[in-house]
Order: C-alpha cells, then structure tokens, then sequence
C-alpha cells in the first residue's frame, strides 16, 4: 500500500529557506514520477513542481522558478522539495503525490494523482 508523508515545514521570515521532505513506501518509486502541490484555503490545490522518474527531468509552476528545486533519492523513496528565497504568497500546505502509472510524465492537474500525503504546513511572515 502506498503510503507518502511529508515533513520540513514550518515558519520562517520573507527571505528564508526551508527543505520539505517526503517519505515514499509501498514500493519502489524509481519507476514513478512525483510532484509537489500546495493548497491555501478556499482556493484549488495547485502544481508547484514535479520530478519525472528517473529524476531526469523536472517541470516548475512560473511562480517558483529559481527559487524552488525539487530533487528525487531513489534508492531511499525520497522526495525533496527545497524552497529559496520565501515570500509571504508561498504560505500553504504543501503535499506530496504520485502517479500509479509507472514511468509516467509530470502532469499539472493535481486529479491526476492518486496518492497523496497529509500535507505540511509552510509558513512565511513578512
């Protein structure tokens, strides 16, 4: 069974860095492409940033380019999300997700992901 935790958020200051983590199990996640979402109240879970399974290929949402690198252990079943330079706007809850098709592309559309964690809370004050 498939099963994603995340964990590294928290709150820091307009400016600041902080490395989101993501526990993967239930099987082997080289053959699987991940992405990162975020949600913030009343508004749609949208695409921050996806890593295709080999870890050669990476996609990111306009908004997080060069500040954002999202990066893949596929030997442990991690997946990172390191975040620069924060700004108030990047507050949410951030989630890990996977696709169930093996070697799949990175897509934007958070349905078409089928598992996801609990999320993270992330944070940052101006």
């Amino acid at each position: 069974q498939v099963q994603l935790v995340e964990s590294g958020g928290g709150l820091v200051q307009a400016g600041g860095s902080l490395r989101l983590s993501c526990a993967a199990s239930g099987r082997s996640f080289s053959r699987y492409t991940m992405g990162w979402f975020r949600q913030v109240p009343g508004k749609e879970r949208e695409f921050v940033a996806g890593i295709k399974w080999s870890g050669g290929s990476t996609i990111y949402a306009d908004p997080v380019k060069g500040r954002f690198t999202i990066s893949k252990d596929n030997a442990k079943n991690w997946v990172y999300l390191q975040m620069n330079s924060l700004k108030p706007e990047d507050t949410a809850v951030y989630y890990c997700a996977t696709r169930n098709a093996q070697y799949g592309s990175i897509l934007y559309s958070s349905t078409s992901y089928d598992y996801w964690g609990q999320g993270t809370q992330v944070t940052v004050s101006s």
